[in-house]
């Protein structure tokens, strides 16, 4: 075999691998009986093993010396391309480190979940801790020559960005959303809906089959922090989570249905390639709440999900639902907040994770930090950690540089929605028939077909012909407060 063809039978092997690590980890948030976790953590130490060790094996080393500067096609020229920089990435992590994380971060998923449900932020503290020790380690093995640890955590989930390019745009968004929240008080206030549970899951499962969702070849599940995994490309699972008097799950289910549809039509050709999923994670989340703001929450869909809770059960005017979904309110939950408000609780968590894997704040000190941050950008008070700083999953699983990617996307998504629309033409009159071909064919084109072989900003350079800009976000916020 050739040096191209072993790097691509390794490389298919180690996407083997991380599709059946994805596998245990949705079956521990979606159907693991809770004492299982050990036996889980230990499990996936194994799994991070046996990957970290294909993965740095000097094999291929090898092959990719003797591919310099060969003469290749341009799909094994991006594949050699991408591949040289997960190896020498990965190289410098200790294997001993990369089991670690693993188990720590399995470890400390039900750490989070049990101290979330008790709200008991001093019983996640040592979970917590060990996870950003483990952090600032990996960010230090992985870091350039004068590169911050967390820069380089940042670089797993958007290769290219760093701390340096988000905050113009974050201090963008701290500059304007708050002067927006203020007049929505006044012209868009939140309007609550008391949707009953039973009827938003007839109204999700309906919807969602309309889109194309059937049990051949997708799931779809409750968990307590709605997510997606895929493992095939026929073999995609979402879930949602659902509670009397609200409408989180018409939205959430949206939102990981545009994750899905990402990896799904990424270009079959690089599938079990070291290319054949999502660039980054703002590519992704802008992919997700594309769905989420543009689709969900525009006038015309407000149509289609009434008449879905219509039939559930539920009556209601697409004119009450759709002021209920964009209307704008302060909320302490990441997940439930309005568009207009939400880039500003990402804000708040790059503030923090970025000050704990830096060093400058303690774990122990992080409830007091994360209640005055909330304070200052959304003028709320914390009355419990379980609604604070307990309430996401992320650092509990390890996973710090990650939720930059939210804000991101919420640009990133409005950045796209204004191209596709001066291309396509205005979406309206298709989304009040809940016809959405002519957008998710859009976005195979312009974003899903290219997997790993843009990163970030060229991606939406080429889609948009553009850099990164807060501006079509701030155009598409700006009516719901009213302006």
């Amino acid at each position: 075999m050739s040096a191209i063809d072993l790097l691509r039978a390794r490389l298919a092997e180690l996407a083997d691998l991380a599709s059946v690590q994805m596998l245990a980890e949705w079956d521990q948030l979606v159907m693991m009986p809770s004492q299982a976790a050990a036996g889980r953590a230990q499990q996936l130490g194994t799994l991070a093993h046996l990957s970290h060790e294909r993965a740095t094996d000097e094999q291929i080393g090898a092959w990719l010396q003797e591919l310099q500067g060969a003469a290749l096609d341009e799909l094994d020229a991006d594949i050699v391309r991408i591949a040289r920089r997960d190896y020498e990435r990965a190289r410098t992590i200790p294997d001993d480190l990369a089991v670690e994380l693993a188990r720590a971060a399995a470890e400390g998923q039900e750490a989070w979940q049990r101290a979330r449900a008790d709200d008991d932020f001093g019983s996640f503290v040592p979970a917590l801790r060990r996870n950003v020790e483990l952090a600032r380690a990996q960010g230090q093995c992985v870091a350039a020559p004068g590169q911050r640890p967390y820069d380089a955590l940042l670089f797993d989930y958007d290769h290219g960005l760093s701390s340096a390019d988000l905050r113009p745009l974050f201090d963008a968004l701290t500059e304007a959303l708050p002067a927006l929240m203020e007049q929505a008080a006044v012209h868009s206030p939140a309007r609550p809906m008391a949707v009953p549970a039973q009827a938003q899951k007839a109204a999700v499962q309906s919807l969602l089959a309309k889109l194309g969702v059937e049990p051949s070849s997708w799931r779809v599940d409750v968990s307590a922090h709605p997510f997606t995994t895929w493992t095939g490309r026929r073999d995609t699972r979402i879930t949602t989570r659902y509670s009397d008097g609200d409408v989180e799950s018409l939205l959430s289910s949206l939102h990981e249905y545009g994750h899905a549809l990402y990896e799904r039509q990424v270009d079959p050709a690089l599938e079990r390639t070291n290319l054949g999923t999502g660039t980054s994670m703002s590519v992704h989340e802008s992919q997700s709440k594309l769905w989420e703001n543009h689709v969900a929450r525009s006038p015309a869909f407000a149509e289609v999900l009434a008449a879905e809770l219509t039939v559930a059960g539920f009556a209601v005017t697409a004119k009450d639902l759709h002021a209920t979904l964009v209307g704008v309110q302060p909320s302490l939950i990441r997940v439930s907040a309005d568009p207009l408000t939400y880039p500003l609780h990402i804000v708040l968590r790059f503030e923090l994770e970025h000050a704990l894997i830096e060093g400058d704040l303690a774990v122990e000190d992080l409830p007091v930090a994360w209640r005055e941050a909330v304070k200052r950008l959304l003028g709320l008070e914390v009355p419990s950690d379980a609604l604070g700083c307990l309430q996401d999953i992320h650092w509990g699983a390890g996973s710090f540089g990650y939720f930059p990617s939210y804000a991101l996307g919420c640009l990133i998504a409005a950045q796209l929605w204004e191209a596709m629309e001066a291309q396509i033409g205005s979406r309206a009159d298709d989304l009040s028939r809940g016809e959405v071909g002519e957008i998710q064919r859009w976005l195979a084109e312009h974003v899903h077909r290219f997997g790993r072989r843009l990163d970030t900003i060229p991606l939406v350079e080429q889609a948009t012909g553009a850099g990164l800009t807060v501006e079509p976000f701030l155009r598409y916020v700006a009516p719901l407060a009213g302006g």
